[in-house]
């Protein structure tokens, strides 16, 4: 089975406090974006095996996805093949994507039968973003990113540009670095609802000011996107990548 493990942005990304687990709650629109994507292949095989462009199955979050799901069903052995074509360390989520897909694949090689809300319980264990793409539809995350609401939100008159410089990776660390959780006073669904036009100043992506700080490149790429009529531009994630909102 061939499967094209996509990525996402985050459409603002709110911190608002922190949790006696050592995480932080959070709230952001997960946006899928289907033009970038993995290429993987998972199959039956008479022996473990894992092959990985750049990639080591030590860390490798589709081979956890394996292990999970075996420690819970007597699976045989496969092989998986993982073609990385999403940038790592971007913001974009494609090793979480990796670990969604490859769970939803092996449910249905073995058909196991686990259905969407047993596959985003096993993916919210593997990552905080992982369960977005068991869905893979607009939402909006809470907690760690793992509590996901479907938000209706049609973009289709609009075109997504994204940027990912070369040699600037963000790490979870650098991003978290100085951050001060706040409490936001409009959930972010009512901001969501306005025109995207009026996104900008109200939504907002918290990890930005000390990101941006540590990589001025990153604020002038998304001062550059709205100079070129970019409606709305932000940071994915903890970045690097920086996208804007066009009008088509």
């Amino acid at each position: 089975m061939i499967a094209y493990p996509n990525v996402k942005i985050n459409v603002g990304l709110h911190v608002l406090r922190k949790r006696p687990d050592g995480y932080h709650d959070l709230e952001t629109l997960f946006l899928p974006i289907r033009d970038i994507h993995d290429v993987l292949e998972i199959e039956e095989a008479g022996e473990f095996s894992f092959d990985g462009e750049g990639v080591t199955w030590e860390n490798d979050l589709t081979v956890q996805a394996y292990r999970l799901l075996k420690a819970d069903y007597d699976l045989p052995p496969v092989a998986i093949r993982l073609a990385k074509r999403a940038p790592v360390g971007a913001g974009l989520g494609g090793g979480s994507a990796d670990a969604a897909f490859a769970l939803m694949m092996l449910d249905s090689i073995f058909g196991l039968g686990l259905g969407r809300e047993r596959l985003a319980s096993y993916a919210a264990r593997l990552g905080s973003d992982c369960a977005f793409f068991i869905y893979n539809e607009p939402m909006v995350g809470r907690g760690r990113g793992e509590v996901l609401t479907p938000f209706p939100l049609d973009l289709d008159a609009y075109r997504i540009d994204i940027e990912i410089p070369q040699g600037v990776s963000v790490s979870t660390r650098e991003a978290y670095g100085g951050i001060v959780p706040r409490e936001r006073l409009t959930p972010i669904e009512s901001i969501l609802s306005r025109p995207v036009a009026q996104w900008r100043g109200e939504l907002l992506n918290d990890f930005e000011p000390q990101v941006f700080a540590l990589h001025p490149e990153l604020a002038a790429i998304k001062e550059r996107f709205y100079a070129s009529g970019a409606l709305y531009a932000a940071m994915s994630g903890s970045g690097s990548a920086i996208y804007g909102i066009f009008e088509k």
